[in-house]
C-alpha cells in the first residue's frame, strides 16, 4: 500500500508541476507508449540475460512481497520466543530426548502447532528443528553450532540479496536505456529535417521524453523497490539471529527464561517486546 502511495505522490508532483508551469502534457502522453516499450523492453531483456532463472523467480516473489505488509511484528516475535521457551523448558524438565518427536515431526507437534503463525512457517521451523536435532544428538558443542548457524544465515542472506541486487542493477541500467530511446528519437528527427519547425520541435520533445522516463523509472520506481526489498531481507535475518541467540544461550546452560531474554535483546526496537510483555505472554500460553 505504501509503495503505491509513494509512487502516486511522485508521479502527481512531477507531472503536476510540469502542467502548472505550462508544460504540454500531450507531448509526453503521445510519446509515452513507444518510449515505455523501448525502455522497458530493452531493460527486461537485459534483466533476463543478466540473471539466472532462480534469481528471476526470487525477484518476482520479492517484488510481490513489497506490496504486502511486514509479517514481522511484536506479536510474532513473542510467538517465536514463547515457542522456543516451551521447547527448551520441556527439554530441561524431561531431557533432550523428550523433544525428539517434536523435532522429527513439527507439523504434528503440539508445541509447534500451539504457535501456528510460526509453526507453519517452513523456513523458521526448519531452522529451529535442524539445530535442535544437533542438540539432541549431542555431538557438537556450542561454538561449532554457532559457526554453522552463522554460515547458514549468511547463505540465506546472500540468496535473498541476489534479488535486491538484481533490481538495483536494473535501476542503474534504466537511465541508459532512456538515453537509447532518446538517441533513436533524435535519429528519427534528423531524418525529417525538412519538416516545419513546429513538427521538428514536437519530435525532439518526444525524443527527450525517453531520457526523462529512463531516469524516472530508475529513481522513482526500481531503486525504491530495491531498497524496500533490502529492508525486508534484514527483518528476515533478524528473526533467525534471535532464534540462534536463544538456542546458543540454552546450550551454554542458561535457563529457558534467561535464554529467551538473550533472544529478545537481539530484536529491533520496533518489534522487541518488553521483559514484562514477554513474560506475561509466555505465562499466558502455558
Amino acid at each position: 500500500m505504501f509503495v503505491i502511495i509513494g509512487w502516486l505522490v511522485a508521479i502527481g508532483c512531477i507531472f503536476g508541476v510540469f502542467i502548472v508551469h505550462g508544460g504540454n502534457i500531450g507531448v509526453v502522453l503521445k510519446a509515452l507508449p513507444f518510449e515505455m516499450i523501448t525502455i522497458l523492453g530493452g531493460a527486461m531483456g537485459a534483466f533476463v540475460a543478466n540473471n539466472q532463472p532462480k534469481v528471476l523467480k526470487a525477484t518476482g516473489k520479492a517484488i510481490g512481497g513489497c506490496f504486502k505488509g511486514s509479517k514481522y511484528s511484536k506479536a510474532r516475535a513473542m510467538e517465536v520466543l514463547a515457542l522456543l521457551y516451551d521447547i527448551l523448558q520441556k527439554a530441561r524438565k524431561e531431557g533432550l530426548m523428550s523433544i525428539e518427536k517434536d523435532v522429527e515431526d513439527p507439523h504434528n507437534s503440539p508445541l509447534f502447532q500451539k504457535y501456528a503463525a510460526v509453526g507453519n512457517d517452513h523456513h523458521v521451523v526448519e531452522f529451529i528443528t535442524d539445530y535442535l536435532r544437533m542438540m539432541v544428538s549431542g555431538n557438537l558443542n556450542a561454538h561449532e553450532i554457532e559457526s554453522l548457524m552463522d554460515s547458514e544465515i549468511e547463505t540465506h542472506h546472500a540468496e535473498a540479496h541476489a534479488a535486491s541486487a538484481a533490481v538495483t542493477r536494473l535501476a542503474g541500467a534504466l537511465p541508459a536505456f532512456g538515453i537509447v530511446a532518446a538517441v533513436l528519437g533524435v535519429v528519427n528527427t534528423m531524418g525529417s529535417v525538412g519538416q516545419p519547425p513546429a513538427v521538428l520541435g514536437a519530435m525532439i520533445g518526444s525524443a527527450l521524453v525517453g531520457t526523462f522516463l529512463g531516469i524516472l523509472l530508475a529513481y522513482g520506481f526500481a531503486e525504491p523497490l530495491a531498497g524496500l526489498m533490502e529492508q525486508k531481507i534484514d527483518e528476515d535475518g533478524k528473526e533467525l539471529q534471535c532464534i540462534k541467540t536463544t538456542l546458543l544461550a540454552s546450550m551454554q546452560g542458561y535457563a529457558p527464561q534467561v535464554a529467551i531474554e538473550f533472544g529478545r535483546k537481539v530484536l529491533y526496537s520496533t518489534e522487541r517486546p518488553t521483559f514484562i510483555e514477554l513474560e506475561s505472554h509466555v505465562k499466558g500460553k502455558k
